[in-house]
């Protein structure tokens, strides 16, 4: 499956993929959101994976289906150059599009940070749940974001206006 679209002005174009074979290419990258790869292990190969590419790939995300109409946002990541340009919001639109006929609610996880957090709530996500110790628990080491440790999950979710009965 791909998408294709024009970037701002018409100039670059813009595609996402589905990936459905050898997911653990992306390793870099999701790394760069779920440092821990073992952890990354526990979700890669029953979720969806899907990339963003503007000229070179720019974005990876992985969605997993936690029951017949949940699904969770486990992992989105962006590579550090290209942040801040709008490559993770649209990547995460186009999951909203990509799961508005099968999706009754979407969430997904993260730890106390201000400017992930913001990133969530512009993108029409809105706090859920608190898993206390999250980090501290599953984690072999410490997780920094912005010169701070997480420890609990945020839970953020989105509600689909779909069509399901």
């Amino acid at each position: 499956m791909c998408f294709d679209e024009y970037a701002k002005g018409g100039i670059k174009p813009m595609r996402i993929e589905k990936i459905i074979d050898d997911k653990r290419q992306y390793l870099d990258l999701l790394l760069l959101a779920d440092e821990q790869e073992d952890m990354i292990e526990l979700y890669l190969d029953k979720g969806d994976m899907f990339a963003l590419y503007d000229d070179n790939l720019k974005s990876i995300c992985v969605v997993t289906r936690e029951d017949e109409y949940t699904y969770e946002l486990k992992n989105i990541a962006t590579y550090d150059q290209y942040q801040g340009n709008g490559y993770g919001r649209r990547l995460v639109e186009y999951l909203f599009e990509y799961y508005n006929d099968t999706c009754r609610v979407m969430y997904v996880g993260t730890g106390d940070s201000p400017n992930i957090l913001n990133f969530y709530r512009k993108c029409g996500f809105k706090e859920s749940h608190v898993i206390k110790n999250f980090f501290t628990d599953n984690y072999d080491h410490p997780i920094y974001e912005c010169g701070e440790q997480l420890i609990d999950m945020i839970y953020l979710s989105k509600e689909f206006d779909s069509k399901i009965s």
